[in-house]
């Protein structure tokens, strides 16, 4: 018999959506990136991107502009964005099972000997994201600096 996949994972758009940022946050202060190259550097459908980026614009971490000299533009606020801010700012309130969303009762949460992993499971989960800064997971994007030594045979050839 053939299992669905109901495995715990992130949704598309969020994914889509800490890619975009972590692109963003390479970029200099100030420069903007057209939804086509942002699409390209991400793997996201442009469709999909669009409806991606207004929610990023919303939740204030990324800025649209119009016209010849728009794109987007991650917003200070952004770089300094947790993974889970940037996925709230998607999903809303990330929660590890039902019984630990706001505002939901589980009436088996006093005598359930699971809930107390799926609270610890959550805590952990909720502490590494916040933990990952995305102008931080900017700087392990880059490509390290070529090493001078390195390249000084390739700068300098030698005569004979």
């Amino acid at each position: 018999m053939e299992k669905c996949n109901a495995s715990m994972q992130l949704t598309r758009a969020s994914d889509y959506a800490v890619r975009v940022m972590i692109h963003l946050a390479t970029l200099p202060e100030g420069e903007r990136a057209l939804l086509p190259t942002l699409a390209l550097a991400t793997g996201a459908p442009g469709s999909f991107l669009s409806k991606i980026l207004q929610n990023l614009s919303r939740a204030g971490l990324i800025a649209s502009y119009r016209g010849q000299l728009g794109g987007f533009e991650i917003l200070p606020r952004g770089r300094q964005a947790s993974v889970r801010e940037v996925i709230e700012a998607i999903d809303g309130p990330i929660s590890l099972n039902l019984c630990l969303q706001h505002g939901k009762s589980c009436s088996r949460k006093s005598w359930c000997p699971a809930h107390l992993v799926w609270v610890q499971a959550q805590a952990a989960m909720l502490q590494v994201l916040d933990q990952a800064i995305v102008a931080d997971l900017a700087q392990q994007a880059l490509p390290p600096a070529p090493d001078p030594a390195a390249l000084a045979p390739l700068l300098c050839p030698s005569v004979d």
